[in-house]
C-alpha cells in the first residue's frame, strides 16, 4: 500500500494563488506521502505554467503525482453540452500526461433531474470509453469513482446511489477503465460501504481514504473521527491482496494538521489489519 492525498482543504488557497503548487507538493513531502494528489482546478487559469511548475516541484521534492481529479459532467441532458464535456475530459487527461500523473479520477456528472437513469448509464459510459484514446496516448490510467457531490457542482453526482454506479462500472468490465472506491461516498448515499466494496473489490485498483460525521450526506471531518469502518475496510482490502494507493481525501478544512493525522491513523489501522 502506498500513501498519496488530494488536499481538499487548500483548494481555494491554490485555485486563487494563496498556496502556490510547490508549497503543496513539499508539505505531501514533509507529510511522508509516497504521492500528491492534484484537481484538474488548480490548472485553469494558466495551465501551461502551472503544469510546468508541477513538474519542477516534483522533481525537487522527489515525489510524484498520483492521482489527477477531473469533474466531468457527462450526464447532463443536453447532448452538445455532452460533448463539450467529452472534450474537456480529453484535454484533462492531456494535462494529467503531461505532469505526468499515474491516474485520472472519472466521476459520472451531476444527476439531473430531467436525466433518466437508463439513458444517464448509456451517456456516462460512452464517455468514458471515447477517453480511452486520449488515456493511452497521455500514458495514464482511468479509474472511475463512487462520487458525491463537489462544491462546483448543484446537483449530487449522477451515480451516487451503487445502484446507479453498479451499472456503470458492470457496463466498462472489459475496457481500460477501473474503479476507484470512495469509503466516505456510500455513507453519503445512506449506505453500506462494505456491501459496495465487496462488489467492486476484483476491479479496485486506488481508494480514496475519506470520513463523514453524518450518514445520508457528506459532512467531512477529519480521517479516522467519522462512521467510517476503515478497519473492517482495509481487511477486506488485505484480504484480497489490494497492494495499491490510497489516497486520502482531506476536506476536514484543518490543512496540515488533517493531513498528518490523516497520515499517521490509515498508516496505524493498515498495518494493524495486517497483524490479525
Amino acid at each position: 500500500m502506498k500513501l498519496s492525498c488530494l488536499p481538499v482543504s487548500y483548494f481555494s488557497q491554490i485555485i486563487e494563488g494563496a498556496m502556490t503548487l510547490h508549497q503543496w507538493i513539499k508539505e505531501a513531502s514533509d507529510a511522508g506521502l509516497d504521492g500528491f494528489d492534484l484537481s484538474v482546478l488548480f490548472f485553469r487559469k494558466h495551465p501551461d505554467e502551472q503544469i510546468s511548475a508541477c513538474r519542477k516541484a516534483a522533481e525537487a521534492e522527489g515525489i510524484s503525482p498520483v492521482l489527477f481529479n477531473t469533474y466531468s459532467d457527462l450526464a447532463h441532458p443536453s447532448a452538445d453540452v455532452r460533448e463539450k464535456e467529452v472534450q474537456q475530459l480529453c484535454d484533462d487527461i492531456a494535462a494529467a500526461g503531461e505532469v505526468k500523473a499515474k491516474y485520472v479520477r472519472l466521476v459520472a456528472g451531476q444527476g439531473y433531474p430531467e436525466t433518466g437513469i437508463d439513458e444517464g448509464v448509456q451517456w456516462v459510459v460512452q464517455g468514458f470509453l471515447r477517453a480511452q484514446d486520449a488515456a493511452r496516448q497521455a500514458g495514464v490510467e482511468l479509474v472511475y469513482e463512487n462520487h458525491s457531490k463537489p462544491g462546483i457542482w448543484q446537483y449530487a453526482d449522477f451515480s451516487l446511489r451503487s445502484e446507479v454506479y453498479l451499472r456503470i462500472a458492470d457496463a466498462l468490465k472489459g475496457s481500460a477503465v477501473r474503479l476507484l472506491f470512495d469509503t466516505a461516498n456510500p455513507i453519503a448515499a445512506g449506505e453500506d460501504p462494505i456491501e459496495l466494496l465487496e462488489r467492486i473489490a476484483e476491479e479496485v485498483v486506488c481508494v480514496h481514504a475519506a470520513d463523514t460525521r453524518t450518514s445520508g450526506a457528506l459532512n467531512p471531518v477529519v480521517i479516522g473521527t467519522g462512521l467510517v469502518p476503515f478497519s473492517r475496510l482495509f481487511s477486506f482490502l488485505k484480504q484480497r491482496g489490494f497492494s495499491g494507493w490510497i489516497s486520502l481525501e482531506e476536506a476536514s478544512g484543518t490543512g496540515r494538521d488533517g493531513i498528518i493525522s490523516g497520515t499517521a491513523y490509515v498508516k496505524e489501522v493498515w498495518e494493524s489489519c495486517w497483524k490479525r
